[in-house]
Order: structure tokens, then C-alpha cells, then sequence
């Protein structure tokens, strides 16, 4: 099975190092020096990793024959794949999924309504995000924690979705916000 592992970001200086969009846990490995990972599109690659660093959180890479800014520029966009088998299974991980397995299942609330279909998954710095597709045709992007997301059913075809009040935009009468969030802001003033 062919996973992305990363997607190729912003050009960072001038000696072709590129930023990546990280989306393996284990980083470090896969991106290790001589490396060698196919791309999407196919014709972008394969690409040898010369360099690697870690800063602040943030991984760059820098691939052989890869040598100034503007031919680093050009692969930006471009995902990196590798090839693996399903070792979920084998390592009894019954809360991980991979990106094609979600996208597409139904998403429903906890009494059935159906409330959209998962479009797809976002990577962010403090969880994933489902994208949500909502019948009016609005992309949603929930927050990928079990509070909001108690259900994934990939034989099923399903999620289950526990949105707090607005978060869907068909939900978005619903949505309440403090006066401790907002500041006060928008309040009349008794005059």
C-alpha cells in the first residue's frame, strides 16, 4: 500500500532545501539521509534525501541534484510515498487510520442524522482535522479527538460526530459564544 509521508513545502534558503508537511510519526527514519522516496506525481522522482534537520519542530530536506531555490520551488506541492503493509493489525493499534480509509465515510451524528461525508483529512499542529463535507456543499474541518469524534467505523462506513453547538455550518444558528472569548465585543452598550 503507497502512504504519504510527507508533502514538499515552500523552498527554504538558496541551496534547494524545502520545508515538509509532515505526515508520519516517525519522522527521523524516513526521511534519513539516502532515503530514497517516490513522489506523486511520479514524474517529480524518486528523490534521494541528502539532508535532513530538525528546527523548532519543523523538518527540511534537502534531495540530491536539488541544488538552488528554483529547482527547489519546483517540487513544492509534491507528495512523498512510500510503499508499506498494514502493520496496524499486528501492532493492536485500534485507534489509528490512514487518510484513504476515512475519506468518504458517512458522518452522522450519535442519533443518525446524517450530517455530511469526510472529504478528506487535514494535518495540524495540535491534532488532525476530519474535512467534512456538508450537503449545502460547505467543508467543515472537525477536530479529530475523541470528544467530537467518539465513532470511526471504517467497515461500518462511518464516523460519529459530537460537535459542540456551530461547529457544522448547518449548525451554525447553534453556536454560542462567552462574553469571556469574545471580550464583550459586538454587546450594545445601555446608553
Amino acid at each position: 500500500m503507497r502512504l504519504t509521508v510527507a508533502r514538499i513545502g515552500k523552498a527554504h534558503g538558496l541551496r534547494g532545501e524545502v520545508s515538509l508537511q509532515v505526515r508520519t510519526d516517525d519522522p527521523s527514519t524516513r526521511f534519513a539521509v539516502g532515503a530514497e522516496l517516490e513522489t506523486d506525481p511520479g514524474s517529480r522522482g524518486p528523490l534521494t534525501v541528502a539532508t535532513c534537520r530538525n528546527a523548532n519542530g519543523r523538518w527540511f530536506v534537502g534531495f540530491a541534484g536539488i541544488s538552488d531555490r528554483t529547482a527547489a520551488e519546483s517540487l513544492r506541492g509534491t507528495d512523498l510515498v512510500v510503499e508499506v503493509e498494514d502493520e496496524r493489525t499486528d501492532a493492536g493499534e485500534d485507534d489509528a487510520w490512514y487518510e484513504h480509509e476515512l475519506a468518504g465515510l458517512c458522518a452522522e451524528l450519535e442519533d443518525g442524522t446524517v450530517v455530511g461525508r469526510v472529504a478528506g483529512l487535514e494535518n495540524a499542529p495540535a491534532h488532525d482535522l476530519l474535512v467534512v463535507e456538508e450537503p449545502g456543499g460547505a467543508r467543515t474541518l472537525v477536530p479529530f479527538v475523541t470528544a467530537i469524534v467518539p465513532v470511526v467505523d471504517v467497515a461500518g462506513g462511518r464516523v460519529v460526530l459530537t460537535p459542540p453547538g456551530g461547529l457544522l455550518a448547518s449548525d451554525a444558528a447553534r453556536l454560542e459564544v462567552s462574553d469571556e472569548t469574545s471580550g464583550g465585543a459586538g454587546r450594545e452598550s445601555g446608553d
